[in-house]
This record gives structure tokens, sequence and C-alpha cells, in this order.
């Protein structure tokens, strides 16, 4: 059976719309700019509250559950009902946490501020997706990927200024990032103006590819309800394996630098740096050569092509593990425009619905890695804990039960 749709109005739906896929990047970009101040003052936090590495887990648990729990709920919620007012509302509950975070004179007062912080995020991203997919104009994948660089980029960004800014000065001049999420609510303030002026156009209205004859794809439309749980319940597993990684990179790294290599706190920042700009970069090439080759084919590439660099990472030297840890960042990161794209098209007309389960699960499941991983690092080492990390990516083995869908290649 081949999707049909009805003809829209809206040129939204026509052609992508590029100004608006930059300026939610770019909101995208202030977003996880904010957000990444939060691991980057991890080694101030721990010195300034006399913290051990799980509380420092606790921090992160916390910050990513109240991030990911909310998610799919808005998703659904906004499916039902759009509110391009959430756009602009996520980025103050952000503004709140940082200027809770401060003045914070506690260990519970910094939980309290990283999870309005992480509610923030929570109410920004399911709705952010559904703008991106309206303005894609069919090209599904590198607007999500022209979406998530920018987060990415912020998230590289994010640890730099704050060893430029933060960490040299004190925890009272996180304040000044207070000015960056004020530019942000204006701007998504203006995004949700086109927002609700094309709310109309649904992305699941539009028509999918055809294939030729023979092929072996299929409409995600006509696959049985259990298989598309299933393959949801296999991306999910993919998530799993990336973000647990991830989290071992973005909060324990700079840790794992100063234990071996006896860098300072500023120098171990720059590393992160250029690992986060290495996931920026993978983000584009993941979302468009997906449109290109398929989604499933680069689902495959990233996450179980990082096994053999992630199995090396703590065997070698630093400018060894500084130059492996840029490949992984780009390979590993290709995946997850791939995924959410590959995820909207098995349920069509739940854009929000998926983007806030997979965003949410993503960010829920790098929380719990996270505080696992800071107990198992205090019981042991954080190098035993990279040395367990790098098994992680061989999970990847399971997407070869990932069915080829309509869809997932554009003609």
């Amino acid at each position: 059976m081949k999707a049909t749709a009805r003809p829209s109005k809206h040129p939204a739906v026509r052609k992508t719309v590029y100004s608006i896929l930059f300026a939610i990047s770019f909101g995208h970009f202030i977003n996880d700019l904010l957000q990444a101040v939060i691991p980057s003052i991890y080694p101030m936090l721990k010195e300034n509250f006399k913290l051990n590495f799980t509380q420092i887990g606790l921090i992160t648990l916390v910050f990513q559950l109240s991030a990911s729990i909310l998610q799919p709920f808005v998703g659904r919620y906004t499916d039902i009902k759009p509110n391009p007012k959430s756009l602009a509302i996520g980025m103050g509950f952000t503004l709140v946490g940082l200027v809770s975070l401060s003045v914070a004179s506690s260990f519970l007062f910094v939980l309290l501020s990283v999870c309005l912080v992480g509610i923030g995020s929570s109410v920004f991203h399911p709705e952010a997706s559904r703008v991106a997919q309206l303005a894609s104009g069919g090209k599904k994948g590198l607007a999500q990927s022209i979406f998530q660089v920018g987060g990415n980029a912020g998230s590289a960004i994010g640890p730099l200024m704050a060893a430029l800014i933060i960490i040299p000065h004190g925890q009272a001049n996180i304040r000044w990032f207070c000015l960056i999420a004020l530019v942000g609510i204006l701007l998504l303030s203006v995004v949700g103006k086109w927002y609700r002026g094309n709310i109309e156009a649904r992305v699941s209205r539009e028509v999918l590819p055809d294939v030729g004859k023979g092929s072996q794809v299929v409409p995600a439309d006509v696959l049985s309800r259990s298989k598309v749980i299933g393959s949801i319940v296999i991306l999910l597993v993919l998530i799993f394996s990336k973000y647990i990684y991830m989290a071992s990179m973005t909060s324990y790294f700079t840790f794992y630098l100063i234990d071996k290599f006896g860098l300072s706190v500023q120098e171990s920042q720059f590393y992160l740096f250029a690992f986060l700009a290495a996931v920026a970069v993978g983000t584009i090439l993941g979302g468009s050569l997906g449109d290109r080759y398929g989604r499933k084919l680069i689902i495959w590439i990233s996450i179980l092509g990082a096994a053999p660099f992630t199995l090396l990472l703590p065997h070698v030297g630093l400018t060894l593990t500084v130059v492996l840890a840029v490949i992984i960042g780009v390979i590993i990161s290709s995946a997850f425009s791939a995924i959410l794209v590959y995820a909207t098209d098995l349920v069509p007309g739940k854009v929000g619905m998926i983007a806030g389960l997979f965003f949410g699960f993503a960010f829920g499941i790098a929380g719990l890695g996270s505080a696992f991983l800071g107990w198992l690092a205090d019981q042991t080492s954080i190098e035993y804990v990279f040395r367990i990390c790098a098994y992680l990516p061989l999970i990847g083995v399971v997407t070869w039960f990932l069915p080829d869908i309509r869809g997932d290649k554009r003609s």
C-alpha cells in the first residue's frame, strides 16, 4: 500500500525552510551549551563541596532524569495539542536553574538547581524536534542533523567556556551564562511565531519515496504492531549502548585524563572540547549520509564501527588517546539522527512522542549510567571504568534485526 498525502498550502511541507532549521539549531546550541555547564564544572563542585565520585554521579542522575522523565509525556501532549510557547518556556526553566546554581551553597541546593535545568531540556526537545521536521521539506535526516548538530556544538563549546569563565573565577560566574539564556528565550519566541503560523502542516502527511519493483524494503505502515514495537526496543538498546559510552566520556573523561596523565583541570577541559567538537561533526554527517545511503547502514557503522577504537583507547598514551577520542566522537555520534528519523518512520504522525521517548531515554540512561560509573570508579578506578565501557559499542550487532523500511533511503 502506497502512502499518500493531502496537498498542503504550507511551503514548509513542500520545501526545506533553512532559516527556521538554522534558527532552531541555534536554539538547540544555546540549550545544550547551558546544559553542558553542569558536567564541565564537576571538578570545581567536587572540590568546593568535598564530593566523592558517587555524589558526582548522583548530580548527573538527577540532572538527566529530570531531563528525561517528562519528555515522552510532553511529546505525547504536543502531538495532540502543539504549543509554540513551550520552546521559550523550556529555556526559562534553564535560566532559573542556572541562577540557582550560581548561588548554590550546599549539595542539595546543587541537586535542585540541576533539576530545574534538566526540566528546561525536557520541555524544549520534543517540540523543537517537531519544528525541525516541519521545516524539513522531506529531508528529515538532514533536518534532524542540522537541529542535532546545534546541540552537539553547544555541548562542545560549553566546557570550553566553562574552562575560561567559571573554573578560574569561581561558581558565582555561572550567572554570565544567564545572558545567553535570555538570548535563547528571545530567539525561540521568534521561532514559535513561525511555528504557530505553520502548525497545521504535519510531517506525517508527506509522501514517502517510492522504491523499485522487487525491492525488499516495505512501508512502515504495513509492519505488524509487534514488529514495530520490537524495532523500537532494538533502537532503544542501541541508544543504551551509545549513551552509556557517551556518559563515560562527558562525565569522566576529564577525570581520566587528570588521573592517568596528570593534566590540570583546564587542560583536560580542552581535550573534552576536542571530543565534543568531533561529536558535532559526526552528527551532521550522520543525518545527511542517512538520507543518501539509508539510515540502517549508518546505524550499523556508527555503533559497531566505533568498537575497535573504544577498545584501544584505554591502552595508549596521551596523544593517541586524544586522537582516538576524536575518531570515536565522529563515528559514534552519527547514529542519533539516523535512529530518531528511522523511529519516526516506524511510527508516522507521532514525532513529538517519539522524539520525547528517544531524547528522554537517552538522557535518562546517561544519568543512570553516569551514577553507576561514578560508583564503580569509587570502588575500583576511573581507568577501570574506561576499560569496561570500551565493550559497549559491540552491542551494535543487534542492528541486524531491524527491518528495511520504505523511507529509510531517499530516491
